[in-house]
């Protein structure tokens, strides 16, 4: 249930970037005299084998990737793996401007939804041009090996707001069909309501819970983090008063009583 869009957006201008394992001194000496239009090609080529220790080597992220421990590398893997499938298998690239320190690439995407040249921006560093941009890479400069983390965080944080959205609408049409009756998490799954990835927190990092009264009449939905601090910080609570979150360490937020 990872947004693939979104991440891109936060982690880089130019698409998606992942994490894995592999060599980046061999990739990085190999590559000084890459052009942009050739960095692209390689970065692209790196990400469908995934090579992306070496890819990192030709982006603004290797600061974010080489501090990471063994174990930091194995808990962020499942979260980028699953970004994979986002790389598209055909990409045309079109065309390059340079400009000084700076460069587009123009990327064509060839799939069903999307047949146009997007930009991808290189900058030159230390004589090789890389994939990223100079704002972006002081963000990853700054942060370190917790830029992942942070990222994922926030993107958890956005799906939860999401998800309970979707939840609230779910109960509504659920009423309006069950003569004002709520349901719980199992019936709107099994509705096609919500997704099913709601009852576990292996895609969404989050544990979601639905709480019907009695009659079916009251419902509200909480969500904590499977693993706090690095699955999520806040926790959440929706009734009909809204949504709430708080960082109460992962525990269930507490509710004022009326």
């Amino acid at each position: 249930m990872v947004n693939a869009k979104k991440i891109g957006r936060l982690l880089a201008p130019a698409l998606v970037i992942l994490l894995g394992l592999g060599s980046v001194t061999s990739v990085h000496s190999q590559t000084q005299q890459l052009s942009p239009s050739d960095t692209v090609r390689s970065f692209y080529k790196l990400m469908r084998a995934k090579k992306f220790r070496e890819a990192f080597a030709l982006s603004i992220y290797r600061p974010a990737i080489d501090p990471l421990t063994p174990a930091e590398f194995s808990d962020l893997q499942l979260d980028f793996e699953k970004m994979a499938g986002a790389i598209p298998e055909q990409v045309n690239i079109t065309g390059e401007q340079i400009s000084g320190e700076m460069a587009t690439v123009f990327v064509k995407v060839k799939d069903e939804a999307k047949d146009q040249a997007e930009p991808v921006t290189l900058i030159l560093t230390n004589g090789s041009w890389i994939v990223g941009d100079k704002e972006n890479q002081q963000i990853v400069s700054k942060a370190g090996k917790n830029f992942f983390f942070n990222a994922r965080l926030d993107i958890h944080h956005d799906e939860v707001q999401r998800m309970l959205m979707q939840i609230s609408l779910a109960q509504l049409l659920y009423s309006q069909q069950h003569a004002g009756k709520f349901a719980d998490l199992p019936t709107l799954v099994l509705g096609g309501m919500i997704p099913k990835d709601l009852e576990g927190s292996d895609s969404t990092g989050y544990r979601f819970r639905i709480t019907t009264s009695a009659d079916g009449k009251t419902w509200n939905a909480a969500a904590e983090p499977a693993q706090y601090g690095r699955t999520g910080k806040l926790s959440f609570y929706m009734d009909a008063a809204g949504v709430r979150s708080g960082d109460v360490g992962g525990k269930p937020l507490a509710v004022p009583r009326n």
